[in-house]
């Protein structure tokens, strides 16, 4: 691709009804979606799938996501009408991965998976490893080069729950992030044999779920409980310690926690009893995530009890077996033709209301600070 300059993802603060919000980030972010929409559109048309027939998948998972939250459909809607787009072009943005791979038919579901290039390392400090006893919630986000110019940050102030700090592709509703209430999250990718065989939830969709919610323990049901099309470990902390790996099948979900406060993962099943109900089968097209999560792990382990922000920066900045690195540059893929990078590395200190985001960090490991500001009319939840 033809690389912009690097400069820091723009925040976009959005408030009221569904609908209104939704509006105002289509407006906001009109630009970035439009760039996402002819990204994924691209994507499509390389493996020869007609519009007709996106839109046929989008519409048999209306239902369950109507069953989930409608209000989810009304926002989609304010932002394509606020974009200046479909509905249909809106809601692939929010269920990319699972309309882009549940495909009809067995050869292009093969070729589908080919695409797949997510990865992602994330760590998890417990309050007792911090030197100043708060917990680090982070995360590198490794994706397709393109993305790191249609990054967003998002404020999104709510009448009905917690206000939210999340980082994501423009025009999808949540990636990773945090809310008022104390609770963060953050998605890697997993891959096994029970992929792509049913309707579910999209993942950005279980993630913002998470992040509307006022309880731990609401969140922990969103993640755990909610049936999904692909796999996918998800990591949901909360400010006053508590942090939680869990790997999920569409079918079935696990259970990682911590370990001497450290909670580190990649994109492999680490889960015993995952390991001995299901098949991995990403290792073969990312073989460094083997790796990656020992560095990181490695990395902090020593100075565990004294971690700061900026030596958990330091690990996901590790460039050891570059351009295969924790923090990769943009490259081709392992026996795919694609090419991704570590779009961005994302610290979160929920207890601070505080998030920091680098784009491209192996090109230039600039951060910059969002904040999630308490409102003077309200009380954090």
């Amino acid at each position: 691709m033809s690389r912009q300059p690097i400069t820091p993802f723009p925040l976009y603060e959005i408030a009221g009804a569904p609908l209104e919000r939704g509006r105002s980030y289509g407006e906001q972010a009109r630009t970035r979606i439009a760039r996402s929409i002819e990204h994924y559109s691209e994507q499509a048309a390389r493996l020869k799938l007609e519009r007709a027939e996106i839109d046929k998948i989008i519409h048999s998972y209306i239902p369950a996501v109507r069953k989930f939250d409608e209000n989810y459909l009304t926002e989609m809607q304010g932002i394509a009408e606020g974009a200046g787009v479909r509905f249909e072009e809106i809601f692939l943005l929010n269920a990319r991965t699972e309309v882009m791979k549940l495909a009809a038919k067995p050869e292009l579901r093969a070729r589908l998976l080919g695409e797949t290039n997510d990865g992602c390392t994330s760590v998890k400090v417990t309050r007792d490893a911090t030197a100043d006893g708060e917990l680090i919630h982070a995360q590198n986000w490794d994706w397709k080069e393109e993305c790191s110019e249609t990054g967003v940050v998002l404020r999104i102030l709510r009448e009905d729950g917690p206000d939210i700090l999340t980082f994501t592709e423009a025009g999808m509703l949540a990636r990773s992030g945090f809310n008022s209430a104390g609770i963060s999250i953050t998605g890697n990718n997993l891959e096994s044999d029970r992929d792509y065989r049913q309707i579910g939830v999209p993942l950005p969709m279980i993630r913002r779920k998470a992040l509307e919610s006022p309880y731990l323990a609401w969140a922990l049901h969103a993640v755990y409980a909610t049936p999904k099309t692909g796999s996918n470990n998800m990591a949901v902390c909360h400010r006053e310690g508590i942090a939680i790996n869990f790997e999920c099948a569409p079918d079935e979900t696990f259970q990682v926690l911590p370990q001497n406060g450290l909670l580190v993962h990649s994109n492999h099943w680490l889960s015993p009893v995952a390991l001995s109900k299901l098949k991995d089968t990403g290792i073969a097209f990312s073989p460094c995530t083997l790796y990656r999560e020992q560095r990181v792990r490695d990395l902090l382990a020593p100075d565990v009890g004294r971690i700061t922000v900026e030596s958990v920066k330091q690990a996901l900045l590790d460039d050891f077996q570059s351009p295969w690195s924790v923090c990769r540059p943009p490259r081709g893929d392992f026996g795919r033709d694609t090419r991704s990078a570590t779009v961005s590395t994302v610290v979160m200190q929920p207890a601070r209301g505080v998030m920091e985001v680098a784009n491209l960090p192996a090109l230039d490991p600039t951060f910059t600070r969002y904040e999630l500001a308490q409102r003077k009319d309200r009380r954090a939840a």
